[in-house]
This record gives C-alpha cells, sequence and structure tokens, in this order.
C-alpha cells in the first residue's frame, strides 16, 4: 500500500522463497485495483506476449487485448509472476517505469537475483524492491485470533501475567513454523499430523525446481543433496570441504550454496570480530546455516515429538532450535532487506567464544545471547563485554522479563537485559526502553 501511494512508484519486484504466499499476497492487494492483470511466464501463452512483441508499445497493447481489459484505465495492477523466464519480460520493466508509469506492475520469481549477474538488461535503478518471508511470531497471532495478546506485546513493558500465555504461544510457533499453508491447516485442524503432507510438498517443490537453476546434472546432485543435509546441519558453523561427509570439492559446495541463497531457502550467516560498528563479516571463518523456516527445520530434523514434549526450547537439540527461531525473529528488526545477521567470534588457540548475535542500535554493537535459563553461563558474553566499548547485553530465554546490574569475570560492571523469547522481534524497543529509564 505504501508502494502504491508514493507519487514515483517504480515496478516492484517481490522477492521471497516459494510458497511463502508472494502470489497469494498480490492477489489479496489487487483487489484495490479496478483492472488485475495476472500474467503467469511459466505459461506459454503470457510467456510469448513479452517473446513475440519486441516494442513496448505492442507489447502494451497486446496485454491489455488477450487479457480483454481497458488500457485507457489507470487504475490497473499487472502482476508478472515467474518473470524469471524472459529476459524481455525484465527488460521490460524499464519500459512500464518510463512510458507507462500510471500503471502498477509487480513481479516476482525465483532466483531474481541471479539475473542482475548475467548478460540480462536487469533495469537496476528503476524498479521497487520488497521481501515476503513466513510469518513472524507477531503475524502467526494475527492469522489464530490472538489480536489481543498483540496489543499485550504492544506494552513496553509486558506485564508478568502474559508471561505463560505467551510462552505456549511462541513454543507453539517455533514448533510448527510460518510457512503459510502450514500455518491456515494447524489454525483450522489443531492436529499436528495434518500438517505432514504440507511439509512433504514443500520440500519436493524445492527439489523439482533445481533443475530450472542447475546448469548441468552434476549440479542437480549437488544442490538436491545441500538441501537434504542442510536439515541435518542447520544450526551450526559449517565447512565447505567435505560438508555432509560427501566427496564434492568445497568449489562446487560453494557455488551450490551460492545459488541456494539466491532461492532463500537458505542462509548463510557470517561472523564478525568486532564489538563496535560497522559489522564487518569475516568471510574467512565458517558460517553458521540458518534455513527459511524452523518448522520445515523440526519436521526434516524428525524433531517435533521433541519439541512439543519440552517446556523449554533451549533444551532440544542443545539450544539450536530456540536459537535458529530467535534468528528467524531477528530478521524482521533489520532496517534492509539486504542487511545480514551476524554472530561474534573470538577464535584463540586455548580461548575461544562466540555470541550467537550481534545486533546494532544507534552507535553500539549489542551481544545477544540465547540462553534456557538466568542460571545459564555467560562466559563468551563477558569476553565481548570486556572488549566493547560499551557494558550492555542482552539473554533471551525461557524466564521473565528483568534487568540487573552485574559483572564480567573479569571484573567488568554492565548491564544484563533478559528477555523472554517472545519478545524477539520486540528487541529494539526495550533496548530504548531500559535505556532511558
Amino acid at each position: 500500500e505504501e508502494w502504491s501511494k508514493s507519487k514515483t512508484h517504480k515496478p516492484l519486484i517481490l522477492r521471497g522463497a516459494r510458497q511463502v504466499g508472494k502470489t497469494t499476497l498480490v492477489n489479496i492487494f489487487a483487489k484495490q485495483f479496478n483492472q488485475y492483470i495476472y500474467l503467469n511466464l511459466d505459461e506459454k501463452s503470457d510467456l510469448s506476449l513479452f517473446e513475440d512483441y519486441g516494442d513496448f508499445k505492442k507489447l502494451l497493447s497486446a496485454i491489455f487485448f488477450i487479457k480483454k481489459k481497458d488500457i485507457t484505465n489507470k487504475n490497473t495492477l499487472i502482476f508478472i509472476d515467474e518473470i524469471q523466464n524472459s529476459a524481455e519480460a525484465v527488460k521490460s520493466l524499464r519500459y512500464f517505469y518510463e512510458k507507462a508509469p500510471h500503471i502498477y506492475v509487480i513481479a516476482a520469481g525465483s532466483l531474481l537475483e541471479s539475473l542482475i549477474h548475467r548478460k540480462i538488461s536487469f533495469p537496476v535503478g528503476r524498479v521497487d524492491f520488497a521481501a515476503l518471508y513466513p510469518f513472524s511470531f507477531e503475524e502467526f497471532l494475527y492469522a489464530s485470533g490472538n489480536e489481543l495478546v498483540v496489543d499485550l506485546l504492544s506494552t513496553v513493558p509486558i506485564p508478568d501475567y502474559a508471561h505463560k500465555k505467551l510462552l505456549e504461544l511462541f513454543n507453539t510457533y517455533t514448533l510448527i513454523g510460518g510457512m503459510p499453508e502450514v500455518v491456515k491447516l494447524y489454525i483450522e485442524s489443531n492436529d499436528l499430523n495434518k500438517l505432514d503432507s504440507i511439509y512433504e510438498n514443500l520440500i519436493i517443490s524445492y527439489l523439482d525446481d533445481v533443475e530450472k537453476y542447475a546448469k548441468n546434472n552434476t549440479q542437480i546432485s549437488i544442490l538436491r543433496f545441500v538441501i537434504k543435509t542442510a536439515f541435518i546441519e542447520a544450526g551450526n558453523r559449517i565447512k565447505f570441504t567435505q560438508f555432509g561427509k560427501s566427496n564434492y570439492s568445497s568449489n562446487e559446495i560453494s557455488e551450490a550454496f551460492a545459488i541456494l541463497e539466491k532461492t532463500h531457502l537458505l542462509k548463510l550467516i557470517y561472523p564478525t570480530t568486532n564489538t563496535n560498528l560497522p559489522i564487518i563479516s569475516n568471510m574467512r571463518k565458517s558460517p553458521k546455516l540458518h534455513l527459511l523456516d524452523t518448522g520445515l527445520l523440526n519436521y526434516f530434523s524428525g524433531i517435533r515429538q521433541e519439541l512439543f514434549l519440552s517446556k523449554n526450547l533451549f533444551d532440544v537439540s542443545k539450544g539450536m532450535i530456540a536459537e535458529h527461531i530467535i534468528g528467524q525473529e531477528l530478521r524482521i528488526i533489520l532496517k534492509s532487506q539486504f542487511q545480514d545477521l551476524h554472530f561474534w567470534v573470538r577464535e584463540k588457540k586455548q580461548s575461544n567464544a562466540e555470541v550467537d548475535y550481534v545486533i546494532p542500535y544507534k552507535d553500539k554493537l549489542i551481544p545477544v545471547e540465547v540462553k534456557s535459563g538466568a542460571t545459564g553461563r555467560l562466559r563468551s558474553l563477558h569476553q565481548f563485554i570486556d572488549k566493547a566499548p560499551h557494558a550492555f547485553a542482552i539473554r533471551l530465554y525461557a524466564g521473565d522479563l528483568s534487568f540487573e546490574k552485574t559483572k564480567t569475570i573479569a571484573g567488568k560492571e554492565y548491564s544484563l537485559l533478559n528477555m523472554p523469547y517472545y519478545l524477539t522481534y520486540k528487541i529494539l524497543d526495550y533496548i530504548e526502553y531500559y535505556f532511558k529509564n
């Protein structure tokens, strides 16, 4: 809506993984327009419009004629889905911006980012970008009819009486994840077993997609291997050499990850060794592997039952699931969709340290540790604080909201904000609150 109200709206490229709801979202948004034209470039008839008409005026006329729409109606939305299938369609976005700015155009497709690096006339500077992800915890609450709970979450600090209910809801969200179709069926049926087929179909669609962007049969095999192995290695720091105990070369695995990152199915999170801004990724050190959705991870790693029975997320998979869902929530606070999450490391022969996440806040780099409870050891966090030019840190855990003054092992005094997991997406609001108070 903000994009459409802009006086200088450019064609909008909607980024996001398969099955996160891009087409559904645009179809709902399209109800605000007098006319809606949907072009699916997986269909030969729609694809041929761009391939057969090189002249933009003829193309525009053909689109409105074939779709039986009024070309004089200025309140028209055109959605070009699977646009990566046509270099001519990608090129046309420039002319929609320059020659038909009154028409609203949205495009979506897999691996769109890779088009920028190919010999395709990608209209850099003449398009806007927006990204769609699986549901956040807040969106899950809205979808499940818990609007009043969302209102409570907007109260800073949150009242104590809401803690138990919110922790239960967050555990459910962590268990099933945020893929829209999964959330919808769970809300309708309240049956976890019915979700199995959706998870299976999702991964099959990702595996089938491999053939569309692999350059040969060998790369198809490598990509499928990496996808399957990623569900085992998620949350861990990985190395490309012998990844998944395979015989594939480091270059082959690295290239496969680069391709899969562009599909948004997974993300490599690199560490920083800085304790102040700016955040500089250390690409020489091993990254952590993060998947699109924690619900998918739970299903394919076979830990749903353990997670369902556990009262504390951190007790499952040595805290990996808790750390993974926190990363999924922290994604929301990034100012730019091109900004990355980071964690912090200090690697020495006899003194390794690792802090789960670091987030920028004004002129500070704030360390964030994911723990089981208030008694967890914070040795790595202490090492960060000892090196940092400030004295503030955050622990995310299953306990109540609290604030304490404490000391590092080396004796440096610092302030520790203890936050329950479900407040992760409000983390900047709470930092602001505690700095003011």
